[in-house]
């Protein structure tokens, strides 16, 4: 199976621009360059994460945790910081392969900033991702990650606002069906925008780099 991984992050804004026409990924051998929605960067402090010249603005929405509690994107991401990723449980390779990699960058913190970072996977498939399919799927990860259901319209309309495309795909032998959807991680922060996004395929290790940089940083930087 060929390495899915990019060799090396996409820091040229006319390569970003590029792929913005190809914004969409179905999970289960698309090519992983089909990963990133249209924006643009800068690199002001050498974050290995794509810092965003023009912030996405968390909508107020509301969608369904895993203990059927409900949950708004702005009121109740509380944590200093929160990172969001948009997938589905039947995902046979990318999304497990992003939620791998979130697990192994969290668990690289000092025990006191693990505890200031959420991570939040908003289902594209919630005809099939109730909040108990969510739940048994996240303790797979870490239990203290949070899944997000609700109806489709929803959680279209939230990827809309982030910059993450949702769009059922082709049926597949077995009567399921994929999901295509941007594969890119979102960093919330306090004030419910997204200065930052990774890449699938960007390492744990460069991940959690930054988090511990963003973690840390005063609050007048550029990436915060």
């Amino acid at each position: 199976m060929p390495d899915r991984r990019p060799k090396a992050r996409l820091r040229a804004a006319s390569l970003l621009a590029a792929l913005a026409l190809t914004a969409l990924t179905g999970c289960g051998g698309a090519d992983s360059a089909r990963t990133t929605s249209g924006f643009t960067e800068s690199n002001p402090d050498g974050m290995h994460g794509a810092v965003l010249t023009e912030q996405y603005v968390v909508p107020e929405v509301s969608l369904t945790a895993t203990d059927g509690s409900d949950f708004s994107l702005t009121k109740d991401t509380k944590a200093p910081l929160t990172l969001v990723f948009f997938g589905y449980t039947h995902c046979p390779d990318i999304c497990q392969i992003v939620m791998a990699d979130l697990t192994s960058a969290v668990a690289r913190l000092d025990e006191a900033d693990q505890k200031k970072v959420d991570v939040l996977f908003v289902t594209t498939d919630p005809a099939r991702d109730d909040p108990k399919t969510l739940r048994k799927y996240l303790d797979r990860f870490n239990p203290r990650f949070e899944g997000l259901t609700g109806d489709l319209k929803t959680v279209v309309k939230a990827g809309d606002a982030l910059g993450v495309q949702v769009a059922k795909g082709k049926k597949l032998p077995s009567g399921g069906y994929e999901v295509e959807h941007g594969t890119q991680v979102l960093e919330v922060d306090g004030r419910d925008h997204v200065p930052m996004v990774w890449t699938e395929g960007t390492p744990p290790q460069q991940i959690a780099e930054d988090l511990t940089t963003l973690l840390h940083r005063p609050e007048s930087s550029p990436a915060s």
